[in-house]
């Protein structure tokens, strides 16, 4: 399933002011992986990474709502400069409605991207909501888009270019890299 109505996607798309982003599944490929001593391991693609900068370039904040802790996350999303980072939200909701009142935006002005049902209860009150190829499969029901890419195979790049296209940007993304 790819997308419903690339025009209502590119409507959405123009709106937004936030990309909230789910992390395992959406960011990571959904594994998880530890070692003898308990110490997590997740693998985050590198294209992700340049598309949440690009996002955050044209005034699109991002923020992070996961289910779990991780060091790792927290580390990657410092690394990314994403300021708004809530981890060990088995209900994400109350972050979700904090970001909105500390942001001052409203739910039609936010994106969603999540793989699983923890993420319905957001998906259901953004402007647009999206899911990774390899989601729940109730999840695609709900979702407004779902991604080509599986989570945490270049799946938020993908998103992070169409939203960049939508809002008339990824030509002078494009020109930026070319003409150096």
């Amino acid at each position: 399933m790819s997308m419903k109505n690339i025009a209502e996607f590119n409507q959405k798309a123009r709106a937004l002011k936030l990309l909230i982003l789910d992390v395992d599944g959406v960011l990571t490929d959904g594994r998880l992986f530890f070692n003898d001593q308990g110490t997590e391991y997740k693998c985050f693609h590198a294209r992700d990474g340049h598309g949440i900068k690009l996002l955050q370039q044209i005034g699109i904040d991002v923020a992070v709502i996961s289910g779990r802790k991780s060091n790792a996350v927290a580390l990657r999303m410092e690394s990314l400069g994403v300021k708004y980072v809530f981890q060990g939200q088995e209900n994400k909701i109350p972050a979700f409605e904090s970001l909105l009142t500390s942001m001052g935006v409203s739910a039609s002005q936010v994106a969603h991207m999540g793989d699983d049902l923890p993420d319905l209860p957001i998906m259901t009150r953004v402007g647009l909501s999206i899911t990774v190829n390899d989601g729940h499969a109730a999840v695609k029901e709900y979702a407004d888009w779902c991604s080509e890419l599986n989570g945490g195979q270049g799946a938020v790049r993908e998103i992070s270019d169409l939203i960049l296209t939508a809002c008339g940007k990824m030509d002078a993304v494009l020109s930026h890299y070319c003409d150096e």
